[in-house]
């Protein structure tokens, strides 16, 4: 995804959305999580992640995974908080995530998911490497942005930031 010097406008894949929860996660997700702030992202978030999320909940409750005291705090951080805004799915995103779901890909979530990105016009930050493959096997809209590409894009907002506090000083 390339840069266009505004912040860009993310919608998040349920694992994105799991440490705020008390969920462990590791690796690209985790770094991901560490650099909004330096991007001035605007996040978006799908009730139906938060369906995903408590299917997380539920399978990991019994497990170290799980932070039982701030499940609670995280849920309400992200549908009350204000940091996190919700998207608005209507029929014709439904309509085309089961489209994909006809033409081969049968994760309903990330189908949902990837419509909503797409109708919306906004980047959908993910590790899914299977959704990626096939929607660009299918010649669909791009719509993908990495941990990788918000690691550079985090760079670029320090950078401008740096410029332009050594301007304003000059």
């Amino acid at each position: 995804m390339k840069s266009s010097g505004a912040a860009p406008r993310i919608l998040l894949d349920t694992p994105f959305l799991l440490p705020t929860l008390g969920i462990s996660v590791s690796g690209a997700i985790q770094e991901g999580i560490e650099i909004f702030a330096e991007t001035e992202s605007e996040i978006y978030h799908s009730r139906f992640s938060i369906l995903e999320s408590l299917w997380v909940a539920a399978r990991t409750v019994d497990d170290r995974a799980f932070d039982d005291e701030g499940f609670g705090p995280g849920l309400r951080s992200i549908v009350e908080g204000g940091r996190y805004r919700q998207v608005e799915e209507d029929s014709e995103i439904f309509r085309e995530a089961f489209r994909l779901f006809r033409r081969g890909h049968k994760d309903m979530i990330d189908n949902i998911l990837y419509a909503t990105a797409a109708r919306l016009g906004l980047a959908l930050l993910t590790v899914d490497d299977e959704l990626r493959k096939f929607v660009l096997a299918k010649r669909l809209k791009d719509v993908f942005i990495s941990v990788k590409d918000l690691v550079a894009l985090a760079r670029e907002f320090r950078e401008a930031r740096d410029n332009n506090s050594s301007q304003s000083r000059s």
